[in-house]
């Protein structure tokens, strides 16, 4: 069976390089085929190896938070859609925040959560946010609120994943977490690219962090699923 499933991890690698392919060739035509089928592998792969608990809130949350994503890369593959690919996104980063809340070995009470040694922890994904926020922030114009919701969505996201430290397997947390960061960096980079200033470079780094990000969280609650409870 794990055979079987791990085909899907090679489409998700074929349509990833081919789609890395096509950005430093410039074929944007091409990559109407390729960057589709990167979540879709990821999706297929993950739907196969959560079937024992797909009943469950964290199954259901996790394979929505994919399908968002592979329908938000569909979107932004058209610029006037991008607010609408912008809102996928999010929902993807709702799902996602829900997912690395049930993926914890612990769930601690609110009164035992210490609010001010989180905030510190979180401080730099924080910083990061407000400082693509300020570089972007002049050329926004009518996404300002559509961006600013997902930014601090986004960041929610990151922080809870950061908030799984020692509350899950290291490799659980270590995948998932990189993936999260990863995740962030590749938004910043679009926000950046978009609303700031391009760079020839862009594209490669956005896809390339992305894909990573996506592989990382997927493998990440798979380290989960599989570790001794």
């Amino acid at each position: 069976m794990r055979d079987k499933n791990i085909i899907w991890l090679y489409v998700f690698l074929a349509a990833t390089i081919a789609d890395l392919t096509f950005l430093i060739e410039g074929n944007s035509s091409l990559r109407f085929y390729s960057k589709p089928l990167i979540l879709l592998g990821l999706i297929l792969y993950f739907y196969q190896i959560s079937k024992p608990i797909s009943t469950t809130l964290l199954s259901k949350s996790i394979l929505a938070a994919l399908i968002f994503s592979w329908i938000g890369d569909i979107l932004l593959m058209w610029p006037s859609l991008f607010v609408y690919g912008l809102g996928s996104f999010l929902m993807a980063q709702i799902c996602y925040i829900i997912g690395f809340k049930l993926a914890q070995n612990t769930i601690l009470r609110r009164e035992e959560v210490n609010f001010i040694k989180s905030f510190f922890y979180n401080l730099p994904i924080y910083i990061a946010a407000a400082l693509v926020f300020y570089l972007v922030n002049p050329n926004l114009g009518n996404l300002k609120i559509p961006v600013i919701a997902y930014i601090l969505v986004i960041v929610s996201m990151v922080a809870t994943a950061r908030d799984r430290f020692k509350k899950c397997s290291p490799a659980s947390f270590w995948q998932v977490f990189i993936g999260a960061v990863l995740f962030f960096v590749s938004d910043g980079i679009i926000a950046i690219s978009r609303f700031f200033r391009d760079f020839p470079e862009s594209g490669i780094l956005i896809m390339g962090t992305y894909a990573t990000a996506q592989l990382l969280i997927v493998m990440g609650i798979r380290s989960y699923l599989v570790a001794p409870k």
